[in-house]
């Protein structure tokens, strides 16, 4: 059985350096992740993007994610995922943390700037965190790009 040459199509994986990043609510959010894309061509985009929320009392908040085309101004289409979802009737405190993959084929008509955007929705009561999150400890939020 014989190996397969390694792939000569360029690719690049950045991973966010900063351990958080906080969320206002209602605004999509820069989160200091994003890629170059050298050149016009096919492309097959992923993310792993970590998210934390903490409430207290009766809540419905969520953290969503999404690709932006920062060389366009426009989000890349069917890229939103719900990251995080914390919903309670009862008193008390409420939260945790979860991932989220994005995964999209992207079609460059030139060089682009891909970045990761997020925001905090408040659908009933308020979180009172709500946090991008990577560190090496519980996992990296990270952003990748392989040219097809």
């Amino acid at each position: 059985m014989t190996t397969p040459p390694p792939s000569t199509f360029p690719f690049d994986i950045d991973h966010m350096t900063a351990t958080e990043v906080d969320l206002p609510p209602g605004a999509w959010t820069d989160v200091p992740l994003e890629l170059s894309l050298p050149f016009a061509g096919l492309y097959l985009l992923d993310a792993n993007v970590r998210g934390r929320l903490v409430a207290y009392g009766k809540v419905n908040a969520y953290i969503t994610a999404r690709l932006w085309d920062a060389t366009a101004g426009v989000a890349v289409p069917s890229s939103e995922r719900n990251v995080y979802q914390t919903i309670d009737t009862a008193a008390g405190d409420h939260g945790g943390n979860g991932t989220a993959p994005i995964s999209e084929v992207f079609r460059a008509n030139a060089p682009t700037t891909i970045r990761l955007q997020a925001k905090l929705t408040n659908a009933e009561g308020a979180a009172t965190t709500a946090q991008i999150y990577s560190n090496a400890a519980q996992g990296f939020t990270s952003l990748r790009y392989r040219f097809n």
